[in-house]
């Protein structure tokens, strides 16, 4: 009789194929909970779009031909019309194309309203210093100049949605532009709109981990887990700057300097890090009550109807680009694998024209922007051609990737565009606008200037793609730099 211990024990036999069987089917099972259930807290974004929806166009909606080989066919008929509009609500960081846009005396709404600043000292300052340390330093604003991996920085804009609040019902109100005021009011009644700023970042361990599959699963094999910063669009009231801990700081920008609010409050230590900020970090609110007051080559205030003011453009409200010039450029330059081709965005311009000349615009000084007979808002848009932009190096950075190319286009930019009389050695490459409330055409200069300021006029109109381009004055330009004599503050 053999030993109990030498019978085999009862029950199924589980090999190596078994164990696979079974990993498999739980896979399989798993798979779809995950996809539709990514491994990750909901984010901002998610949370947002149950009362808003987000604005702009995708890439494969695009109007903007990026990176294309010259269009001999725009430069033919000669009437210009709006190819792509862009708003670029933080500073130096990715704009978003969209169809239309409303005009105010800053500029298109929504544009550059916050701006990223850095604490400058003559060491780095730490993220614990003191108040009192802290006002032996100022802050000044940062651009892809300083800090290219800007470029990569995503901005997303959601306003309220009247159709959404309702559960998905028919919409309160109509969205195609007729009764405005009465679709903004409900709008307001929703809430704010607001800014949700997205950064490549990674997390160690096993929250990195869950981050990372999360990201493939719900956003595609390319996609990367991201870091969010919500801001709202409306300035905060006392009460949230209160609670909020938010601060009254002055902020140079150029050789301004204004009062701007500091929200730093609300962003993450790891944006510092992946954009290489050794200094402390805040970002800016412009305030609508101390906008920086534009002269130079812009048009007076008893000319304009009202003082013309900026935010955190560079100079001017409004920038325009012919994308004709850009492909002109783009033919003279020496294109190597770093530059293929000069992606027009690289310029960051707000209007984007075609159907001109190469360079025409630069004989323009005044312009009206005309609906077609079909639209339903018959707006007339009336732009004063301020002043050349001035280039910097800063359109050496790809905007898709944050590479700052060593020499191209700044380098053929100064050899082929230093054409303003009003400042040599650099390139120019295209128009600062300032917008007009009240129609140029019908208003002579010497009347302009001897009658007052219309309290009563509109500070307001809009543009939209496909507009026609109907010159109103052409004459030559000359540039002024900042602080010239034509300021009445120095």
């Amino acid at each position: 009789m053999e030993h109990q211990s030498d019978l085999p024990r009862p029950g199924p036999v589980v090999g190596p194929g078994s164990i696979f069987l079974i990993f498999v089917t739980v896979l399989v099972f798993l798979l779809p909970i995950f996809i539709y259930f990514p491994p990750t807290l909901p984010s901002v974004t998610e949370a947002l779009l149950q009362t808003h929806t987000k604005i702009g166009l995708d890439g494969s909606k695009s109007h903007l031909p990026r990176h294309s080989r010259r269009d001999n066919k725009a430069c033919k008929d000669g009437h210009g019309k709006i190819q792509s509009l862009w708003v670029f609500p933080v500073k130096s960081c990715k704009g978003i194309e969209v169809l239309e846009s409303r005009v105010v005396p800053s500029g298109l709404e929504y544009d550059r309203i916050y701006t990223f600043a850095q604490l400058k000292s003559p060491f780095p300052v730490g993220l614990d210093t003191s108040d009192e340390t802290k006002k032996k330093h100022s802050w000044e604003f940062i651009s892809q100049r300083q800090f290219p991996r800007l470029a990569t920085v995503h901005v997303d804009l959601y306003v309220p949605d009247i159709r959404k609040a309702r559960g998905g019902g028919q919409q309160l109100l109509p969205l195609d532009g007729t009764n405005t005021k009465s679709s903004e009011s409900a709008a307001a009644a929703l809430g704010d709109s607001f800014i949700v700023i997205r950064f490549p970042w990674q997390e160690l361990g096993l929250r990195g981990t869950l981050a990372w599959l999360g990201a493939k699963l719900s956003r595609g094999l390319h996609a990367v887990p991201e870091k969010e910063i919500i801001l709202p669009v409306s300035f905060p009231s006392d009460d949230e700057i209160e609670g909020r801990r938010y601060t009254w700081e002055p902020v140079k920008i150029w050789k301004d300097t204004v009062t701007a609010l500091n929200m730093e409050a609300d962003l993450p230590p790891e944006l510092r890090l992946y954009l290489g900020v050794s200094n402390k970090l805040g970002v800016f609110r412009v305030d609508p009550a101390r906008l920086r007051e534009v002269y130079r080559c812009a048009p007076k205030k008893e000319e304009a109807g009202y003082q013309p003011v900026t935010g955190w453009q560079d100079a001017y409200p409004v920038h325009l680009l012919n994308l004709s010039s850009v492909q002109d450029l783009d033919s003279k330059i020496a294109k190597d694998d770093n530059l293929k081709s000069l992606d027009p965005l690289r310029f960051r311009a707000n209007i984007i024209v075609n159907g001109v000349e190469a360079y025409e615009e630069e004989t323009w000084k005044a312009i009206r922007l005309l609906p077609s007979p079909s639209n339903k808002r018959q707006d007339k848009t009336n732009f004063h051609v301020s002043c050349r932009t001035v280039r910097c190096k800063m359109p050496n950075v790809d905007q898709d990737t944050g590479f700052r190319h060593p020499v191209e286009p700044d380098r053929s930019l100064r050899k082929y565009r230093d054409v303003d009389p009003g400042i040599k050695g650099v390139g120019c490459l295209g128009m600062q606008l300032t917008p007009l409330f009240r129609d140029p055409s019908t208003t002579t200069k010497a009347e302009a200037v001897t009658s007052p300021p219309n309290n009563d006029m509109v500070m307001e109109s809009w543009i939209e793609v496909g507009m026609d381009i109907e010159v109103l004055g052409k004459g030559s330009h000359r540039y002024a730099r900042m602080f010239e004599s034509d300021r009445p503050d120095i």
